[in-house]
């Protein structure tokens, strides 16, 4: 088995893409570049190595673009801040601009934050077994674990962990929406929207 290194933003894209727990990132490459029926093959077949890596850069370069993008289109959202429900605001509309599931997560807790910025604080208190998730400072979040990837949440004062798979993502929404007070049902249509 061969050892590469990436960077973090690709590392986490990677993570995201995690379709059962256990999947290693092989998987999740091959799954990726070559689609499922093929995966098969590549072991099989060493020699497809080679067009796996070229294959890849493209995968990078998506990276690197939809940050600037969802920056540059999450500007208009901020004129329906402070208005309705968390169920108004995560329009189809205002969803399709996120392609990148860390981009979604981050707009869904912006706007929990906007609708409850008093109570917002209350989030702090979610935290993992040995890192905290939510912090009002990034090295807070940097001092509990060394892949934290923490980000901030637009429009607020606080970061997030971000460096978690989807599953994760998923249940840390659940833990904000229940400490701000949500029903079982509005947390659901939210988690279904993002998931």
């Amino acid at each position: 088995m061969k050892i590469i290194e990436i960077d973090d933003e690709l590392y986490t894209f990677i993570a995201s893409q995690t379709k059962h727990i256990g999947e290693n990132a092989s998987d999740i490459l091959r799954r990726l570049l070559l689609g499922d029926a093929e995966s098969n093959e590549v072991k099989a077949a060493p020699v497809k190595a080679a067009p796996a890596v070229k294959k890849a850069a493209p995968v990078k370069a998506r990276q690197t673009k939809t940050p600037s993008q969802s920056t540059t289109v999450s500007a208009p959202l901020a004129v329906e801040h402070g208005s309705g429900d968390i169920e108004a605001r995560l329009t189809s509309a205002a969803l399709a601009q996120y392609t990148k599931r860390v981009d979604l997560f981050l707009f869904i807790l912006s706007e929990l934050h906007d609708l409850h910025s008093d109570a917002f604080a209350n989030v702090e208190q979610i935290k993992g077994k040995n890192r905290i998730y939510f912090a009002t400072s990034k090295d807070a979040l940097l001092s509990t674990g060394s892949s934290t990837n923490p980000k901030s949440i637009p429009d607020s004062p606080y970061w997030v962990v971000t460096n978690n798979n989807t599953a994760k993502k998923v249940a840390m929404l659940e833990q904000v929406m229940k400490t701000l007070g949500y029903s079982d049902e509005a947390t659901q249509t939210v988690i279904a929207k993002f998931a």
